[in-house]
């Protein structure tokens, strides 16, 4: 039986997680985790990074958001602080732990981009990207997003 569209796409992730997690192993980090600790330090010098900015960028839910920051905040990756302009407010700010991992997740994350895109051309990988960007366009079109 032929696979369609959304069981490859399952069957990838689900092998893509399992490489991030054994890579990201001796850091004591989840490929999750890994991602959203370089986004923190690619966005945080841009300006502040809120907990709403992580959900929008993975699409996540806030309890699932919340509960991965809660875990890198207790495994001393990140700190909440209040912003002056609305005390509510927590920005997301990489301890000097995360910044002393930054080069080496972001050598994992390239590795793992290598990796899957080996033999491929770049205007194959662009078109994937092309397509990727599509079908979540789709399902955010479907949800009423």
């Amino acid at each position: 039986m032929e696979k369609d569209c959304g069981a490859w796409i399952n069957l990838l992730s689900h092998k893509l997680k399992k490489r991030m997690d054994a890579t990201l192993q001796d850091l004591e980090i989840t490929g999750v985790q890994c991602r959203i600790i370089y986004y923190i330090l690619s966005h945080c010098s841009q300006g502040p990074v809120f907990q709403r900015d992580v959900e929008n960028a993975f699409g996540l839910s806030r309890s699932t958001a919340t509960g991965i920051l809660q875990l890198l905040e207790k495994n001393g990756m990140i700190r909440r602080e209040s912003v002056a302009r609305d005390a509510r407010l927590k920005s997301l700010v990489p301890t000097e732990r995360a910044a002393g991992l930054d080069a080496q997740v972001r050598a994992g994350l390239r590795e793992t981009d290598r990796m899957l895109t080996k033999g491929l051309s770049s205007g194959q990988v662009q078109l994937f990207k092309e397509i990727a960007a599509r079908m979540l366009e789709n399902l955010d079109a479907a949800d009423g997003a």
